[in-house]
């Protein structure tokens, strides 16, 4: 592939998902190079309000874990799925509700002194893919297991505490609870969510003017498989476990 196509090929991905992964390599990977202290990209509340340092708010939420291919790989399947199915010619609005569920994820978190907020943004996102997946389907945990989509954040919950202890879970957890209030009050029961709710949702002209309204419908499918019990494979919108911790 040329230079041109590679280019080419990376202008198809929708701008809200390019940007989440440009931002999570552009973060994550000069610290695994060594090539940027891990303490300069972390949340630290006194050095963000004492000294401005407010680029931490940004880099903590793409900061990966040890596992950090799985979590990229899971950030861009979910957040891929969502912006080209449920938010098509709609990634302003995409932006803007992606910007208040992260806004909502630090508020959380700050009782928690959490440092890294990545793991959280992809429950958010996980959660909200999971809960708008077709009924009945099933993804598989890691290859091994397969579960119901919608219990799939809560496998990765216990995961975490398996894994990480009850600190790491309590950061999914926060993601998780963002993740159920997104799509409560914007999708909901009835998918028209709250109506106050939802104006407030749609994305102001100056969140407009900077990112562009992206792809039309997915009419193939993306993310991972979903499989409906045991009958047929379709394409559905889940992803696999992430091995990242948090906080």
């Amino acid at each position: 592939m040329s230079y041109t196509g590679f280019w080419d090929e990376i202008r198809k991905i929708p701008p809200v998902t390019r940007f989440l992964c440009g931002s999570s390599l552009a973060v994550s990977v000069p610290v695994m190079l060594h090539l940027l202290d891990a303490y300069k990209v972390v949340f630290i509340r006194d050095q963000v309000i004492q000294q401005l340092e407010l680029w931490r708010v940004w880099s903590s939420f793409f900061f990966g874990g040890l596992n950090y291919l799985f979590e990229l790989v899971m950030l861009y399947r979910n957040s891929n799925a969502l912006e080209l199915d449920h938010y098509p010619r709609r990634s302003p609005d995409y932006a803007w509700q992606l910007t208040l569920a992260a806004g909502a994820i630090l508020t959380l978190n700050l009782p928690l002194g959490s440092f890294v907020h990545a793991r959280a943004l992809t429950l958010c996102i996980l959660y909200l893919s999971s809960a708008l997946a077709p009924a009945g389907s099933q993804s598989s945990l890691m290859g091994l297991i397969t579960v119901p989509v919608q219990y799939l954040p809560y496998a990765m919950i216990g995961l975490d505490m398996i894994m990480g202890g009850p600190r790491a879970a309590a950061v999914s957890v926060t993601g998780a609870v963002v993740g159920h209030l997104w799509w409560w009050m914007i999708y909901g029961e009835d998918g028209r969510g709250l109506p106050g709710v939802l104006e407030f949702g749609r994305a102001p002209s100056w969140v407009r003017a900077l990112v562009s309204e992206g792809a039309g419908p997915n009419v193939a499918g993306t993310g991972v498989h979903a499989i409906p019990p045991r009958q047929q494979r379709e394409p559905g919108r889940a992803s696999g476990y992430n091995w990242g911790g948090g906080g």
